[in-house]
C-alpha cells in the first residue's frame, strides 16, 4: 500500500507542476520546454478525458480548468 501512495504523491506533485507550468510561458527548445513536454504527456490522459467532463468555470473572461484540482482532491482522498 505504501508503494502505491508514494507513486500517488509522486503524480500529485506532477500535477501540481503542471498547473505551475500553466502559468509560465515556455519557450519552445528551452529545457524549460522539455520538462513541460514531459509532465504534459504524463498528465493529460487523466486531465484530459476529465475535462471534457467537467465545462471551465468563468472567472470574468478567462476560464479556469478544474480539472487538475479534482484529480488532485482524488489523490488525497485515495492516500
Amino acid at each position: 500500500m505504501t508503494l502505491i501512495c508514494t507513486v500517488l504523491q509522486i503524480y500529485w506533485l506532477v500535477i501540481l507542476a503542471r498547473m505551475f507550468l500553466s502559468w509560465v510561458r515556455v519557450t519552445p527548445g528551452t529545457p524549460l520546454a522539455s520538462v513541460s513536454s514531459v509532465v504534459f504527456n504524463l498528465t493529460e490522459p487523466v486531465l484530459g478525458p476529465l475535462r471534457r467532463m467537467i465545462p471551465p468555470m468563468r472567472m470574468g473572461v478567462t476560464p479556469i480548468d478544474l480539472s487538475p484540482l479534482v484529480v488532485l482532491l482524488a489523490l488525497l482522498i485515495l492516500c
